[in-house]
């Protein structure tokens, strides 16, 4: 596990196969753990780290066991995005937003399935949206109320009324800190570097 590798190393490995490098990404939505520099920053840009495999893709009926997108019609794929947002379940990216950490890199988002886990300790199966960048981190998700209740439990009570708010807009509200964020990466490095001098500056007054 963790090895690394680039596009020219899978085209020299498959000399033969089209597109090979997209037929490994297309891994991910079988529950391969594939990373990028987005999610190592220890990686080169064009490298890849294998870090756990999934479904046994060669054989044909674990494939079609575990398609992602086995049975979802377009239009239950529309309706399950708008019921949730547009927006990834597990980062709140919206389609085509950029991500605050990664200027440049903007969120693609596809209908996934994710197993709950009910208080009575039963699951169930159900459709989410979800960016590609959770899916290739993450892979097969499961939640459970249970989760979900003990880190709001966590919350200070500032923390917690804003969760609430976000719960009764439909979506999460970007923190000051991450569009400040976000706007500085979109700098290029001169003025990166003004910027910086003038915080630490004004740090120094306060």
């Amino acid at each position: 596990m963790g090895n690394v590798f680039t596009k020219s190393d899978i085209r020299e490995a498959f000399p033969d196969t089209a597109q090979a490098d997209r037929r490994i990404r297309d891994l991910r939505d079988f529950g391969w753990v594939l990373h990028a520099r987005s999610e190592d920053a220890s990686l080169l840009q064009e490298q890849t780290r294998f870090v756990r495999a999934g479904v046994e893709v060669w054989d044909p009926r674990a494939r079609r066991a575990a398609d992602p997108q086995k049975a979802i019609s377009a239009k239950v794929r529309d309706d399950v995005m708008a019921r949730d947002s547009y927006m990834c379940t597990t980062c709140g990216i919206t389609g085509g937003e950029e991500y605050p950490d990664a200027v440049m890199q903007s969120g693609v988002l596809s209908v996934t399935k994710q197993t709950v886990r009910l208080p009575d300790g039963s699951e169930r199966e159900e459709l989410v949206t979800r960016c590609k960048r959770c899916r290739a981190g993450r892979g097969a998700r499961s939640v459970s109320v249970a989760e979900a209740m003990a880190d709001a439990a966590g919350l200070g009570n500032d923390d917690l009324r804003e969760l609430i708010g976000w719960i009764g807009g439909g979506r999460r509200r970007p923190l000051p800190i991450e569009r400040a964020w976000s706007s500085y990466l979109g700098l290029p490095p001169d003025a990166r570097a003004d910027v910086r001098a003038r915080l630490v500056e004004r740090s120094l007054e306060e």
